[in-house]
């Protein structure tokens, strides 16, 4: 049995689990709620972070290693190409999303917003919300030059830089914001504004329509509302 330690809504383990149900591979979700430091989850992962893979005896963590043995074990379907600077570009690209784009958007605005709540870690900082929204223009007209020159986020086929990148934008397309908010204008109820760059909308809808996508868009986070559009797939 293959049992993944996880929080919904977390994009390191979205990663996972998207790169699990593209290989086809049956999992069983336990939600880890990794700030309660649960001293069992402690010996399975001493950094205290989500998420871990557990396969019988054998415990994995850290998303980029736990995705990197699932292509060694389950070559097929293949989310690394063969090429030594293609497997660079989709590295550099992981490494963008799950170091930069989350330092400067992703903590900024779901853990201000859903994870201070959830832990109780007091009110969202505006200054925060701020930097993360103005961050996140940039992020998405970068992903949208990228697509411009591109057929996917790291080349021409799909691979694990765009479940990385897909991790981050589906978790926050999940939140609904305030009515009224500022945001709301734009058309879409999210931090994310589809309608800045067709390129980066059209490979969402393309990512966010694959069977691996299906388990990500039925999760229910309670006490939060879901974005009207966030299991939309024509959006």
């Amino acid at each position: 049995m293959i049992r993944l330690f996880h929080l919904p809504l977390s994009p390191f383990c979205r990663k996972v689990r998207l790169s699990l149900a593209e290989k086809t591979l049956q999992v069983e979700l336990v939600e880890e709620r990794f700030w309660e430091r649960n001293t069992d989850f402690l010996r399975r992962n001493p950094a205290g972070k989500v998420p871990v893979l557990k396969f019988g005896d054998l415990i994995l963590s850290e998303s980029a290693a736990i995705c990197e043995y699932l292509e060694d074990m389950y070559p097929e379907p293949s989310l690394m190409p063969s090429d030594p600077i293609a497997r660079h570009e989709v590295r550099r690209m992981v490494s963008w999303f799950d170091d930069k784009f989350h330092n400067e958007v992703t903590s900024k605005l779901l853990y201000e917003r859903i994870y201070k709540k959830l832990s109780g870690r007091g009110d969202p900082v505006t200054e925060n919300l701020r930097a993360g929204k103005q961050a996140l223009k940039y992020h998405i007209d970068y992903l949208g030059w990228l697509l411009e020159h591109r057929n996917w986020v790291a080349g021409n086929k799909m691979t694990l830089a765009d479940f990385a990148a897909a991790a981050h934008f589906s978790s926050l397309d999940y939140f609904h914001l305030p009515s009224g908010n500022s945001d709301s204008d734009v058309g879409y109820a999210s931090d994310v504004d589809w309608n800045r760059n067709a390129a980066v909308k059209d490979w969402y809808a393309k990512i966010k329509s694959r069977p691996a996508f299906r388990g990500i868009l039925t999760d229910l986070v309670p006490g939060f509302t879901r974005s009207p559009h966030y299991a939309n797939l024509d959006f």
